[in-house]
């Protein structure tokens, strides 16, 4: 897939997606910290921490959109800015597992209402949603830098492989 075409569907598919999962996320998660507050497995935190990660990936998914996606789809593939969206996504990894961690792995509660089954159900697509857009920009997109940088200039930089 040519990478202009690769960076509009992760933007379709993944980023569009996460910034409709996580506000009903939060909101799904302020309604059960509020009604089982006083329930044994009641993921207190839970919406606080969806709203960090929220705000995280909201910053790393506009880097992406403004300045690494448009360079990969002009042929520029620069080391230090797709360094720093691995090293963020290693960091959105270790949300993750806060996140199952908060959550009993999305195991609900014997019990647990609808909406608790709802929320936890929505964590585990969004989670699924982050490791594959995660994996495709990891292992694909950003490797791609590995094959044009073959032979890149003929011994001369033109500056762009910075």
């Amino acid at each position: 897939m040519p990478k202009k075409a690769l960076t509009e569907f992760v933007i379709e598919h993944f980023h569009e997606k996460h910034r409709a999962q996580l506000p009903n996320l939060i909101n799904l998660a302020r309604k059960i910290e509020d009604v089982h507050n006083d329930h044994d497995e009641c993921p207190a935190g839970l919406a606080e921490h969806l709203q960090a990660m929220y705000q995280e990936l909201e910053s790393h998914m506009m880097k992406e959109e403004q300045i690494l996606f448009p360079m990969l789809a002009g042929d520029i593939f620069p080391k230090g800015p797709i360094a720093v969206m691995e090293e963020e996504h290693d960091q959105h990894e270790q949300m993750v597992a806060q996140l199952l961690e908060l959550t009993n792995q999305c195991n609900a509660p014997r019990g647990a209402c609808g909406s608790w089954i709802m929320l936890y159900e929505g964590i585990n697509e969004f989670v699924s949603d982050l490791h594959q857009h995660i994996a495709l920009e990891n292992a694909v997109l950003f490797k791609q830098q590995e094959q044009a940088s073959k032979g890149h200039g003929n011994g001369h930089c033109c500056g762009g492989c910075q």
